[in-house]
């Protein structure tokens, strides 16, 4: 929730200067995100690896995984990089109003640099959840909030003596952020008392090891694939979106920060659950396996309906975080409706997959997601909003049926593989 709450915080600073600097905003991140997610679904096979080496007492794999962890992914995230970089232009050739174009393309780039020190400090941050060691990443991703609201403040609005930058300060904000994060991470691993022993390992695990590459890839890239099904879903409907107008935009831009932003907590439950399940299935203690994926289901349940409720109740407030524009407003209180359908279905879905991670089952999996995403919400959102002239709202129904479609499958597949209900 940290991480997403930079986001946030550009985009509540941008809206404040004018509504199509939060639709370019809006057009960037959209557009980015597919690269994005598959990064981060890379970083994600380091702490089931390292939670499984624990769980056999085994500190040199555990150190191994994470250094090799770091190397491979600091590497496809510069390739990212590169390519995001030289397909800007792009972004003009999209549909879109020319001037949220214009402005989304530098803001843009900076996103994209800003994933190379984001994945090291993520990766670095698996590495401690999976030890249980949580707080870390905590403390410091809750410490970037003010940190990357006071860089915007500066680079945004031209504050201290620096050039006002509007959409593009945001991006240098957010990149100094993540660099800093990056930094105070590694600092703390390799000093910290708590982390001495796989530290100590260091001489025997940080090399390159064709083992190590070939597990994380092997969980990873499925992973990957997982999070770029449903981001690229996102990010498509916000395309289509796009083609509505920049009110339409930015009204789906807001909906979908408050959205993301309690998307967060469930990503949050689901990497702890996948991080307890791997533990046990490192022990061979199938008992416990099954114990936590059930609770940590129960767990996504609850929060899902409590973000129902919060949703519909301050579906006209929280907009206000936004943007002061009427239509925009009205518009983004009828798609927070829609988010609010979705929380269930969006919180268990993701718990599902994490579950599934956490005991190496991630294959067939990805295919799942991609039927359910692609092959249902997708085509069904398209066909509310065009044909059925539904607009917007066509389009987030098609969400609320792609993400039930996943949960429904991925959570029978953790129930079957853990012999909770017969296949």
């Amino acid at each position: 929730m940290a991480q997403i709450a930079q986001g946030l915080v550009d985009s509540a600073m941008v809206g404040a200067i004018h509504y199509k600097q939060l639709a370019a905003s809006s057009l960037a991140i959209n557009s980015i995100a597919i690269p994005h997610v598959i990064c981060i679904g890379l970083t994600m096979a380091i702490a089931p690896l390292v939670a499984i080496a624990r769980g056999r007492q085994d500190a040199v794999t555990a150190s191994a995984v994470v250094y090799n962890g770091v190397w491979l992914n600091t590497f496809f995230t510069i390739l990212v990089f590169l390519l995001c970089f030289f397909c800007s232009p792009l972004l003009m050739h999209l549909k879109q109003d020319p001037e949220v174009a214009t402005l989304a393309i530098p803001f843009f780039k900076l996103l994209a640099f800003s994933l190379i020190p984001m994945i090291i400090f993520l990766s670095l941050k698996q590495f401690s959840d999976a030890l249980e060691m949580t707080k870390t990443g905590m403390v410091i991703g809750l410490a970037s909030i003010p940190l990357n609201a006071f860089l915007n403040w500066i680079f945004i609005y031209g504050n201290w003596g620096a050039p006002r930058l509007e959409l593009a300060g945001a991006g240098i904000g957010t990149l100094i952020t993540r660099t800093v994060e990056a930094i105070l991470m590694f600092i703390i691993i390799f000093y910290h008392p708590a982390y001495k022993r796989y530290v100590a390992a260091r001489r025997q695990a940080w090399h390159l090891k064709t083992k190590q590459l070939k597990e994380i890839l092997m969980i990873g890239i499925p992973s990957g694939m997982q999070y770029a099904m449903e981001a690229g879903a996102f990010a498509v409907s916000g395309i289509m979106v796009g083609w509505l107008g920049a009110t339409a935009q930015a009204s789906h831009q807001i909906a979908l920060n408050i959205a993301s932003f309690s998307f967060m907590a469930s990503l949050g439950l689901a990497q702890g659950g996948s991080i307890r399940v791997s533990h046990a299935f490192g022990r061979n203690d199938r008992d416990g396996m099954r114990r936590i994926g059930i609770s940590t289901i129960y767990g996504g349940f609850a929060y899902g309906f409590f973000c129902v409720a919060y949703f519909i109740l301050l579906r006209y407030q929280l907009p206000l975080i936004f943007t002061k524009e009427p239509a925009v407003i009205q518009m983004a209180a009828i798609l927070l409706f829609y988010a609010a359908i979705f929380q269930v279905s969006d919180a268990t879905q993701t718990i599902g997959v994490g579950l599934l991670r956490g005991i190496r089952d991630v294959k067939l999996p990805t295919l799942l997601v991609a039927i359910a995403y692609w092959g249902i919400g997708i085509p069904v959102g398209y066909w509310l909003a065009f044909p059925m002239k539904m607009g917007a709202s066509g389009i987030w129904l098609g969400l609320v049926v792609g993400l039930t479609a996943s949960s429904v499958f991925c959570n029978r597949r953790f129930l079957v593989k853990s012999r909770i209900i017969p296949a």
